[in-house]
């Protein structure tokens, strides 16, 4: 059975419990999102992912991620949890393909909302925050690593980040290469090639400069924590 398949019936099982959750997004007020930063997309909406690196190139992605990460801790985080890492109340959007079937059911609940039995369980996002918001913060969800998959490098990560810490660095363009190196290795749950993984994020920001040791170590441990 090919990875796909299975990505797609777990996805199905999780976002299929949306029938029966109750979820409290209704009274959470959209928050709004910055993307003067993005290409415009058109007036007409897209049914499939336009910031994706292959279609947008590499600048462009690595900024949708960032927009798309402010964009979902202040606008879904709450209910489908902090990394888009769900408690269970919400769909753990991590699992929606990267592929169009996973954009359509996205961006469909995103513009529109849910609502069940007349009640609101999520309000609809779109004509708020926009199409550039909805695909960057779809960016962001898709490229979050699947469970456990830092766990085969734990301990190495957290020498790293215990060296960089030290501000006693040997070697700054080794480690950010054993840095890129660890975050190939780092599995999405959509299927997305790249995963916004903290070992990415480290590797991005580490440089020959002082102060980015401290900075590539703090994004190390925040990381590490919340994967434990």
């Amino acid at each position: 059975m090919s990875a796909n398949i299975i990505r797609g019936g777990i996805a199905a099982v999780i976002l299929m419990a949306t029938t029966s959750l109750v979820i409290a997004h209704g009274d959470v007020a959209p928050q709004p999102v910055n993307t003067d930063a993005l290409p415009e997309v058109g007036d007409e909406w897209l049914t499939e992912n336009p910031y994706r690196e292959a279609k947008a190139g590499h600048e462009v992605w690595l900024k949708a991620v960032e927009i798309g990460s402010s964009g979902y801790n202040q606008n879904c985080a709450r209910c489908h949890g902090l990394g888009a890492v769900s408690g269970g109340l919400a769909p753990d959007l991590r699992f929606l393909e990267a592929e169009e079937v996973g954009d359509e059911w996205f961006v469909e609940r995103f513009r529109h909302g849910y609502t069940q039995d007349g009640t609101t369980k999520m309000p609809g996002f779109g004509d708020i925050l926009g199409q550039k918001a909805a695909w960057a913060i779809r960016t962001y969800v898709e490229t979050r690593p699947e469970d456990g998959a830092l766990d085969a490098h734990s301990a190495r990560l957290h020498e790293i980040r215990d060296e960089l810490g030290s501000g006693k660095v040997a070697d700054t363009a080794a480690l950010k290469k054993e840095l890129e190196t660890i975050s190939t290795d780092v599995k999405t749950a959509s299927g997305a090639p790249v995963a916004d993984s903290v070992t990415f994020e480290a590797a991005r920001v580490l440089s020959d400069k002082p102060e980015s040791w401290k900075k590539a170590a703090e994004v190390l441990t925040v990381g590490l924590s919340a994967s434990q």
